[in-house]
């Protein structure tokens, strides 16, 4: 895939997320919170990264890491840092741009980071590509500090049967082994004599009948048993998405549906965020439609005698937010944080909303209100996808995509 195809994909892909967005309903606006919000970089389109399309993860020391699904040295993504001066700026670095096998001397570096970054053990940095590899089907890949720099490996390469395009990003468990989806497949990747060895805990299976999900773009969550959940985008009994868990088992593993989505008032579509778990084992995500407004919901599921109830916490109604794609944090008194892609200032952004970023509390009555904490303006913030992070402080941090013609993304900060 060369600069110019990357780039048309990126742009069908982006007209289908307008298109998406355009399908609008115009209902009461959510309560909005004073809080503070500050652009830390405005990425600007070249060298240093264009459409950050995924989350940030965070160091001790402070330092934000990320990804670019395009830009960089070659067009085709980077992997970046940003910095925190003494003066209250940030300096960007890139650590990595990715490149296409045309250009690139090794043939199989990988190309278009959707997924974030996730450290491990001797501060590595790991992530995904959805294209790019041997067989131009993406990759898994780990940053390695060198020599002042980073240096990138290529630590396996998808080729079809054994998954394709993974948007998620990685989870390791307590043995160094890694996991997480492609669009067709649930894997497993295993140290071995020096490389990686993949498996496939599960392929889900095709259209037009895939009862068991299909489209994962979730990354996975362990519970401390070991099993693993996570979404996917389509699929199920109504074609709207499923929940899923896969069960260790010995040397296999046991999938099972925990819930189907309906497409109607309990949400359409979980994207590309993962679940999160709260101390008594239940789960939250977002639904990126449906809900009582089709704007799309926060779910949560709780276990009760063997079964998994859904619950709607909030149905986003435009102006508190449309689409939610990314994925929930808790703060420590358990409330709700996370952002839609659309919706907020409906003067914005063609009258569709830039999004939003809210914050969800339990109430008296047992159920949970939401607070609009910040409304985008494309200022250059808009259209954020993926989800937030907290810093000790309390201050959250996230990116959003920008609408490619006049803004290419940013990181910001928001203190509440």
């Amino acid at each position: 895939m060369d600069g110019e195809e990357s780039m048309n994909c990126r742009n069908l892909w982006f007209q289908g997320s307008l298109l998406l967005i355009a399908i609008t309903v115009l209902l009461a606006p959510g309560a909005l919170a004073q809080s503070k919000y500050k652009t830390l970089y405005k990425f600007t389109g070249g060298a240093d990264g264009r459409w950050p399309a995924a989350g940030l993860i965070r160091d001790q020391a402070g330092n934000l890491y990320g990804t670019t699904l395009g830009g960089g040295a070659h067009s085709q993504g980077t992997a970046f840092e940003l910095t925190p001066n003494s003066d209250g700026s940030w300096t960007e670095s890139v650590l990595y741009s990715f490149c296409p096998p045309a250009k690139c001397d090794d043939g199989d570096d990988g190309a278009g980071p959707e997924a974030g970054l996730t450290f491990y053990a001797g501060g590595n940095l790991y992530g995904t590509t959805i294209a790019g590899g041997y067989c131009g089907l993406g990759t898994v890949y780990q940053l390695t500090p060198s020599n002042g720099g980073w240096a990138e490996s290529v630590l396996y390469s998808y080729c079809g049967s054994d998954g394709s395009g993974p948007y998620a990003g990685v989870t390791f468990d307590s043995g160094g082994n890694l996991y997480g989806t492609t669009l067709h497949t649930v894997y497993e990747l295993t140290p071995s004599n020096g490389g990686w060895t993949e498996s496939v805990l599960h392929t889900f299976c095709s259209l037009p009948h895939c009862n068991d999900g299909d489209d994962a773009k979730s990354g996975l969550i362990f519970d401390p048993r070991g099993n693993l959940y996570g979404t996917t985008f389509i699929g199920g009994k109504d074609n709207a998405g499923v929940v899923f868990k896969l069960a260790p088992s010995g040397s296999t593993w046991t999938f099972s549906v925990l819930y189907t989505f309906t497409g109607g008032r309990d949400g359409d579509g979980p994207y590309v965020g993962s679940l999160i778990m709260d101390a008594m084992g239940n789960l939250y995500g977002t639904t990126t439609t449906g809900g009582i407004y089709k704007q799309g919901t926060v779910f949560k599921l709780s276990q009760s005698a063997g079964k998994w109830k859904e619950t709607v916490l909030h149905s986003f109604a435009n102006r508190d937010g449309s689409y939610p794609m990314g994925s929930l944090i808790f703060d420590l008194s358990g409330n709700l944080y996370g952002m839609t892609t659309a919706g907020g200032d409906l003067s914005r952004c063609a009258g569709k909303g830039c999004g939003v970023v809210f914050k969800l509390m339990p109430n008296s009555k047992g159920g949970w209100t939401e607070t609009v904490l910040h409304r985008f303006l494309d200022g250059p913030g808009a259209f954020p996808l993926y989800g937030l992070i907290f810093d000790p402080a309390g201050n959250l941090y996230g990116t959003t995509q920008g609408d490619e013609t006049k803004t290419f993304g940013s990181v910001f900060e928001i203190t509440p």
